[in-house]
């Protein structure tokens, strides 16, 4: 077995209406799935998003497993984006904070960053010249 490519990125807030407006906002997108609690508040909204409309869930932190971290850290998750400048620059607008600047890695184009949203979750996004191959190469088949 192996990993068959990202299906689902599951983040956690303790407003999840608000996070669900904030990435509306951002991705230009409505949430096309809303879960109610059982105090009738959204407890889980889900956006189909990218080239292979991926799927971004918002968790209430209180089905958070016990334990979990808090605070931002771990594996950051990086969206490729047209525009990297204009992108970072949005979600700073936006309120989120930077956690990682727009950093180069080499010489061939892959370029990342990533910030913290409003609800404390880490938002990584890149470019990424493989990324772009990739597509065009199966949008050619």
């Amino acid at each position: 077995m192996s990993l068959r490519g990202f299906a689902t990125l599951n983040i956690w807030a303790d407003d999840v209406e608000a996070a669900t407006a904030w990435y509306a906002d951002f991705l230009g997108v409505e949430a096309y799935f809303v879960r109610p609690g059982p105090d009738g508040r959204p407890a889980y909204t889900e956006f189909r998003i990218g080239d292979y409309q991926a799927e971004l869930g918002i968790i209430d932190r209180r089905y958070a497993p016990a334990g979990a971290a808090t605070e931002p850290g771990g594996v950051i998750m990086h969206w490729c984006v047209d525009d990297l400048d204009a992108t970072v620059g949005r979600l700073l607008a936006m309120g989120a904070t930077e956690y990682q600047p727009i950093t180069p890695h080499g010489d061939e184009g892959f370029i990342t960053a990533a910030v913290v949203d409003p609800f404390g979750n880490v938002l990584g996004v890149m470019k990424n010249p493989h990324y772009l191959d990739v597509l065009a190469s199966l949008k050619a088949t």
